[in-house]
């Protein structure tokens, strides 16, 4: 399998590290909190869609000083991976549940598939042919554009011609253009001027409001007597500047159309548009008319320019096609010009020759349908199985409104579907839907990369599982993409490689992540690498690099796991309280079992020194011998120093102070931590072995051996 590799610089708290990709395939990424996680996620997203981002990573120290100008910097290995989507806070604080649906663009995300846009490309292939007549004819556009214009002039109400129509306001007294009356014929040469009459009439009635209150002409100074302002004032009583320039806008575009009216139509508009008196009703019944068969051949030129496989869908292909022919008669007979039936008789040749093609039409529209059902039925079924599964009572469904297809919230107790979903989700809830719809967003987007930036950490147990087989395992899922996945969770990991390893065999590549001194190192981890802790045990009896009290802690680990709490475990747990011989046996008396006699804890305790003899390594186990290494504090660093891991540092670490009192320095967070892992409460069955995975954070060894440094310079 292909490896991709990310190297990175001075992002964060990363000064270098590289981790490995394998294409193809579910790559988790396991690391403890701070190791660098969102960092590497966003370092990466970064990279691919805009490099300059980069920028806001620079490390604080690098901000307050930087001599060498160091810079945020990422490699990645190929130059395929072209685009990336990334699941992480960002991505679920700002997904929005619509108000009638769960998600904007459900076609996009739930029925767009490369199947779906490969029957579309046939379909379209087939209707070509009606489509070429529309194809860069700028000419045509320009005339469906003019017709709208004209139609929308020609406005109509159930009685026929609007008086308010522009045509109408136009025509109210004549037209006033050709027809100027006799006072005022002199400015002829103003009003005629299509191109800037508009303008000089905005100039000249604002001309009016100064008339009455000067003896000159507002206009040129000159003096003015009453007989010529009242000439003035009549260009504003005659003229209304909106309604002239909505009808030379009508004018121009009649002009423009002449040639697709019939000769007897375009000679009556003509006549009607230059009379000098007011519309006549069967003037206004004529130019109704003339607006029907506008808006009819609009519609069919606009039924033809958007013949697709959704407005055929729900029809009789064939018989939807001959309808869609235009033919003169009646209804269309003011428009029977030489252009306009050229025009015809293209889109009606086109249509001819696509029925003659109508079977395979019929075929492909019939795939479609079908894959536009499967795409819903999968999608659906999917995603209602995740949320049964994983405890959740809401379904969804995928319906069709007015030809858009979007995702309806229902909820198992209430048979409505859900409006304003983020109302009613809780914060869980809307996590799991954010997840779950990022998945279908990544596979319609044909993401080459995709992040999950600790995707699951927040559900419990059931949820987990639930969400891992949604997006690894389904048909419809991230399964065979290329997946980055962060987690602190080693439950993924559990299930991955070992518990469910069969079902994801071959499909992931698991590796260990830690930030140490601020270089990031990845180590594989494979199943036999995930072990019981008496496995882990056994290995490090064996081992001769481990101290034998490192040993001893493991041991009663081991004890602790197995619950055999017998005389061998409460052996270690005194020696481990630096318990002399006789503090033990009053320790045992007092809180233990008060019945216990002196002959009875002599037993004991020889049953407990015997039992840990019986490991091979411990033949020679002496008490007295190792409670005295037990209250040397300088043996006690010694071991802790040669210690090879955090996990056992830790251990000594928690043996040379003992039991953690409200009354110590340590904070409780510290000290929780400690404790934990001294114990086995918050342990998983299965774990790493710390020799080979340093789980424990560096902070918390950092601040291990600042105090031990401590108790060093105080001896």
């Amino acid at each position: 399998m292909e490896n991709l590799k990310v190297s990175l610089e001075n992002c964060n708290n990363i000064d270098s590290g590289e981790i490995n990709i394998e294409k193809n395939k579910l790559n988790i990424k396991f690391g403890q909190n701070g190791t660098g996680k969102s960092t590497l996620a966003k370092a990466i997203q970064y990279k691919i869609e805009n490099e300059k981002l980069l920028n806001n990573l620079l490390p604080f120290k690098l901000q307050k000083e930087n001599l060498e100008k160091l810079q945020s910097k990422v490699v990645i290995e190929d130059n395929n991976i072209n685009s990336v989507s990334i699941f992480n806070e960002e991505y679920v604080k700002q997904f929005l549940f619509k108000e009638d649906e769960l998600v904007s663009n459900s076609f996009e995300i739930f029925i767009k598939t490369p199947k779906y846009i490969e029957n579309e490309k046939n379909i379209e292939k087939q209707l070509e042919e009606i489509k070429k007549v529309f194809l860069n004819n700028q000419v045509l556009e320009q005339i469906i554009l003019d017709f709208e214009n004209l139609s929308k002039s020609f406005k109509t109400t159930k009685n026929g011609l609007s008086d308010a129509s522009a045509i109408s306001k136009g025509l109210k007294d004549g037209n006033k253009i050709e027809n100027i009356p006799d006072n005022i014929k002199e400015y002829k040469s103003f009003i005629q001027n299509k191109e800037k009459c508009v303008s000089w009439l905005d100039w000249q009635i604002k001309g009016n409001n100064f008339i009455d209150d000067h003896e000159n002409c507002p206009y040129c100074i000159s003096p003015t007597d009453e007989a010529k302002k009242e000439k003035i004032k009549a260009i504003s009583k005659n003229y209304d500047k909106n309604v002239i320039k909505n009808f030379i806008e009508i004018i121009k575009v009649l002009e423009n159309l002449g040639d697709y009216f019939s000769p007897d139509a375009k000679d009556e508009l003509e006549k009607i548009t230059k009379k000098t008196e007011g519309l006549l009703e069967e003037e206004k019944n004529y130019l109704t008319n003339i607006k029907g068969q506008i808006d009819a051949f609009l519609q069919r030129l606009k039924n033809l320019k958007d013949v697709s496989f959704h407005n055929l869908k729900n029809e009789k292909i064939q018989e939807k096609i001959e309808n869609l022919k235009i033919e003169f008669g009646e209804t269309l007979d003011k428009l029977k010009s030489t252009k306009t039936i050229d025009i015809v008789e293209k889109f009606n040749k086109s249509l001819e020759n696509t029925l003659t093609e109508i079977k395979e039409l019929q075929i492909n529209i019939g795939k479609q349908k079908s894959e536009i059902r499967n795409s819903i039925s999968n999608n659906q079924k999917n995603i209602n199985n995740f949320l049964r599964n994983a405890g959740y009572k809401y379904e969804v469904l995928i319906q069709e409104e007015n030809n858009q297809h979007k995702i309806k919230l229902k909820h198992l107790d209430f048979e409505k579907n859900i409006s304003k979903g983020d109302q009613h989700l809780s914060f869980g809830e809307k996590n799991a839907f954010a997840l779950v719809l990022f998945m279908y967003q990544s596979l319609s987007k044909q993401s080459d990369l995709i992040i999950l930036d600790d995707p699951i950490s927040s559900f419990d147990k059931n949820k987990k599982y639930a969400i891992l087989q949604m997006l690894f395992r389904e048909q419809n899922s991230f399964k065979g993409k290329t997946v980055l996945m962060f987690t602190h969770d080693f439950e993924p990991v559990i299930d991955s490689v070992k518990a469910l390893g069969n079902k994801f065999k071959d499909q992931t590549n698991v590796s260990f992540i830690k930030t140490n001194k601020n270089t990031l190192k990845e180590k594989k981890i494979e199943k036999c690498n995930i072990l019981t802790f008496p496995q882990i045990f056994e290995n490090i009896l064996t081992d001769g690099n481990i101290d034998s009290i490192s040993k001893l802690v493991y041991m009663r680990r081991n004890f602790e796991v197995l619950n055999d709490k017998g005389d061998e475990y409460q052996i270690l747990s005194d020696l481990f309280h630096r318990r002399t011989k006789e503090d033990a046996k009053k320790y045992r008396q007092t809180n233990i079992d008060k019945n216990l006699s002196d002959e009875g804890f002599e037993k004991s305790f020889r049953n407990g020194e015997n039992k840990i003899k019986e490991f091979e390594e411990f033949s020679n186990f002496k008490y007295d011998d190792l409670l005295k290494t037990m209250n040397d504090q300088r043996k006690l660093q010694d071991i802790y120093n040669k210690s090879k891991n955090g996990y056992e540092k830790l251990q000594i670490f928690r043996v040379m102070n003992g039991e953690f009192t409200n009354g110590d320095d340590f904070d409780d967070i510290f000290k929780k931590f400690i404790n934990e892992t001294y114990h086995i409460e918050n342990d998983f069955i299965h774990q790493l072995d710390p020799r080979e995975y340093d789980l424990i954070p560096e902070f918390i060894i950092e601040k291990c051996n600042n105090e031990i440094k401590k108790i060093s310079s105080q001896n």
